[in-house]
């Protein structure tokens, strides 16, 4: 076996004695996310978005969009993530002549952002005590 192809082996098997996935490793610069972390949630606009709407009775989609600082293609991609898992509805309307696209935040959204605010208020103390 080849020099390196032995380190390679050699850093694999380290690895999983360590419980490092094998992307870690193939991609060291790349942001690890903990596999029980909602990596739905975990985006930063969709996260902007539950947030938001945890604080709000409802937000319409211009209210979300000047409050995240973000585009109209962006915004509508992210809440339709949302939406698809069931965390955020939408509801569509007029007013007068003009349409307007309200959120509201579900109740699994709800429960989805505890879990996820759990989950890292855990890793900060553990990073903390450690």
């Amino acid at each position: 076996m080849a020099k390196s192809s032995t380190a390679h082996q050699e850093r694999l098997q380290r690895s999983r004695e360590r419980g490092t996935s094998l992307e870690a490793i193939r991609n060291p610069a790349r942001e690890t996310v903990p596999a029980d972390l909602d990596r739905l949630i975990h985006e930063r606009i969709r996260l902007g978005i539950v947030s938001a709407l945890a604080v709000n009775r409802s937000l319409t989609f211009n209210e979300l969009k000047a409050l995240l600082k973000t585009t109209d293609g962006n915004l509508s991609v992210h809440a339709r993530k949302l939406e698809e898992a069931d965390y955020i509805v939408c509801t569509k309307s007029f007013e007068g002549r003009l349409p307007k696209t309200e959120y509201r935040l579900t109740a699994a959204g709800r429960r989805a952002l505890e879990r996820y605010l759990n989950h890292m208020e855990a890793l900060i103390r553990a990073t903390r005590e450690g």
